[in-house]
Order: C-alpha cells, then structure tokens, then sequence
C-alpha cells in the first residue's frame, strides 16, 4: 500500500485538533531565525516510535541545508532535503530505515530566504501504534493522543 500523505498544514483545524485526530504527532516545532541558523527539536519520549517523519514549512519560505535525525539507540539518519521549501509547503513522507523507531532528537541547518520573513519549521512523526496499518491507531481506532509538543 502506498504510505500516508504527509500531514498538510492545517489550514482549519488547529495543530492539536490534527494531532488528536490522524496518526500523525506532532514532535516539535522552531522558528528560523536568520539566514544561517541551527536548531535542534529533543523529542524523547523512547517509549513512542515512528515509521516516518514530515516537515511542514509555514509562514515563509526558507532554504534546508541538512537535516539529521538521531534515534534513541543514538544511531542516526540523515535524508536528503537540501531544497527549498515554499511557504505553507509540505515534504514529502520520509521513511525511516528499519523498523519503527524512537527519537531521541532532529537537528536541522536551515536559513531563512532574503526578503522574506521569519518561517516557522514543524516536524510531524507517523505514530507506529497502527502496525497492522489498518488505519487505526492501537485500541484508539483512529484516534492519534495528541501527545506531541509545541502546539499552537
């Protein structure tokens, strides 16, 4: 089957109605604060694990020059994304290697665009609870638990 789409930015609902309603979590979020700059979103919760990760870029446009995801058993991952994203854009769904895993943290090196204003950066993890992948989300049925941090 083909994987979920990656959560858009929520255009009605806000980030907690998103989270709470899809499988998607919500694991943090940053402000790019210059044309260089380095942030780093801990999320460690070892107990939560994710198949995929997007990242949803709002506000303005920015340029992603690297991005590393490390893992909770310290191993880390770093997929493709020098690009630049448009505002209120979307990733593609990244796949993480193996299985579902922990996160322990995603540090990103990013800048904002010239003449544009601040973007706003938030990563969302595809919550592994449905490893049945029948769309529902362990004894939630569908229901994500709006555990992720730095809602709106």
């Amino acid at each position: 089957a083909p994987p979920p789409p990656p959560p858009p930015p929520p255009p009605v609902v806000s980030d907690r109605q998103f989270d709470r309603s899809s499988d998607w979590d919500k694991l943090g979020q940053r402000w790019v604060e210059g044309r260089v700059d380095r942030d780093t979103i801990k999320v460690g919760k070892k107990k939560d694990r994710y198949r995929a990760i997007a990242v949803v870029v709002e506000k303005s446009a920015l340029e992603m020059f690297d991005m590393v995801v490390e893992f909770g058993d310290g191993t880390t991952f770093s997929p493709n994304l020098r690009l630049v994203f448009g505002a209120n854009s979307t990733s593609r769904v990244i796949d993480l290697p193996g299985e579902a895993r922990a996160i322990r943290k995603i540090e990103f090196r990013y800048g904002n665009l010239p003449g544009g204003g601040k973007a706003q950066v938030e990563v969302w993890g595809l919550d592994a609870r449905d490893d049945d992948r029948d769309g529902h989300d362990g004894k939630g049925h569908g229901k994500g638990k709006g555990r992720g941090r730095g809602h709106d």
